[in-house]
């Protein structure tokens, strides 16, 4: 078997995989955000390691652990956690959500005018690098401890492993990588303090980075299990789903929202927010278009307005009767946004409430805000020059079907829901582990895509009222961003 760690923002889950990449079973923990100031997202970084125990306890109370034969991991991007010398947390962890370093954005990109060529990314309040200027400029004895700064899932390698080492897609989102040339840029490094000293040593998704410690491996009877590199969460995702290969794509509808195009080289277009980073995988990178909040919309809905569970929300909307040409309009910029308005500042809102606004409308409205959100994301990517032979859907918002068809009447386009297209990163984490032991398969009999549960065609009769409440939807954030 081989097991897959995803180390997301509200929770941890590890997925099992049989030799054929099965999914055997999977086990999670949640955990909470942090947000003490206005822009501010945190996280205690040993909350995570409380997680991945709680989970794997409860997978050791089913099944016998002795016989994973690697691990790999994902995770949320961009995290800045850091280290003293002795390897204790300095401070809380900041979150590629946290919106408080858009001075020290602006800082890095005067301070090293090439970065965008180098990282082929506009450097923004998310990444990691800003982060670390703003510990200097603003927690000066903090900074002065750090000795090693780790993204989330490689802090948890370390305390699986004793290994300072990360991956190739997650070293991409630090604005310290060299895209192109796979390597830590010194002079990037040298514009925040650093040394190369303070990172991990680098290797591809699926190469082997250390083994599981003695005293971790014997709490669950295991022995010294190879971990290997894995992927940030969007790029594990995609191999989950087996988008390894140009001319293929992905939307992922989780707590962020993303649109992941593989590319055959390294391609950039900063100037529209869109990410450029490499794949998990050897010599392949992609393209990537950036929501901050997606399903987390439809979550604080639930959570703080409606007063109930997000099924109990999607159960009463298929059985509604929208009118969808009168419904508010969902501004879902509750964590500011990246793609395409690179803008911490932006705030969420209901635009077009009525006496006669339900609750089933509001829902409604809340999920075609995120899709039209993913549409600005679609284009500014296809603008690049990469095109998607088809979509696929992953997250958890996918299970919904009311917001697959969604998404494909915004999008005009079809979007493809496969079976485990809910599981994501850490089913592509398992199948890096396997690459990295299993040298009698290949890279497509390792990552196929899974099988196809349905298609979902744009919807004609739609395509009209949605382009014109798009237009709205773009009108009233060109409205107000002079207000945020």
């Amino acid at each position: 078997m081989f097991l897959g760690v995803d180390l997301g923002t509200s929770g941890i889950k590890l997925v099992l995989t049989n030799e054929s990449g099965d999914i055997v079973d999977t086990a999670s923990s949640s955990f909470e955000v942090s947000r003490p100031k206005p822009l501010w997202s945190e996280q205690n970084p040993q909350d995570w390691w409380i997680g991945f125990c709680t989970a794997m306890d409860e997978l050791a109370g089913k099944h016998t652990l002795a016989d994973i034969k690697a691990i790999g991991l994902s995770g949320q991007m961009h995290g800045a956690t850091l280290l003293d010398s002795g390897n204790n947390i300095i401070r809380p962890a900041i979150l590629w959500n946290d919106g408080r370093c858009e001075a020290e954005c602006k800082a890095l990109e005067s301070a090293v005018p090439e970065v965008q060529k180098v990282t082929g990314n506009i450097v923004m309040p998310g990444f990691t690098a800003p982060k670390l200027l703003w510990v200097k400029n603003h927690e000066p004895d903090n900074f002065a401890k750090v000795a090693k700064v780790l993204l989330p899932k490689d802090y948890l390698r370390f305390l699986m492993t004793g290994d300072y080492a990360s991956d190739m897609s997650d070293a991409a989102g630090t604005m310290w990588l060299d895209v192109n040339s796979r390597s830590w840029h010194a002079g990037l490094l040298s514009a925040c303090g650093l040394s190369e000293q303070a990172m991990p040593k680098l290797f591809e998704g699926s190469e082997i980075t250390g083994q599981l410690s003695q005293d971790v491996a014997s709490r669950w009877d295991m022995s010294n299990v190879p971990v290997v590199a894995g992927g940030g969460d969007n790029a594990a995702g995609a191999v989950g789903v087996g988008i390894v290969k140009p001319g293929q794509a992905m939307l992922s509808l989780g707590t962020s929202g993303v649109y992941f195009a593989v590319t055959d080289g390294f391609k950039a277009n900063p100037e529209s927010a869109v990410h450029s980073f490499c794949h998990a995988l050897p010599n392949t990178w992609h393209l990537m278009s950036v929501l901050l909040s997606a399903a987390s919309c439809l979550q604080w809905y639930a959570d703080s307005i409606a007063k109930k569970p997000v099924a109990e929300l999607l159960a009463d909307l298929d059985n509604a009767e929208i009118d969808r040409e009168n419904a508010p309009i969902f501004l879902p910029y509750l964590s500011g946004e990246r793609t395409p308005h690179n803008n911490p500042h932006a705030t969420g809102s209901f635009f077009g409430l009525t006496h006669s606004t339900d609750q089933a409308t509001l829902t409604h409205s809340v999920l075609e805000g995120v899709s039209f959100a993913f549409a600005d994301g679609v284009e500014c990517l296809h603008d690049s020059g990469v095109d998607a032979e088809e979509i696929t859907l992953i997250g958890g918002g996918a299970r919904s079907v009311y917001w697959r068809q969604l998404l494909a009447d915004v999008l005009n386009r079809s979007v493809n829901y496969r079976t485990g297209g809910d599981v994501g990163p850490g089913l592509g984490a398992a199948r890096l582990a396997q690459i990295a032991i299993d040298k009698d398969k290949t890279l497509e009999q390792i990552c196929p895509q899974p099988k196809l549960e349905a298609i979902f065609e744009p919807n004609k009769l739609h395509l009209d009222l949605y382009a014109a409440r798009r237009a709205k939807f773009t009108q009233l954030y060109t409205q107000l961003a002079p207000l945020y």
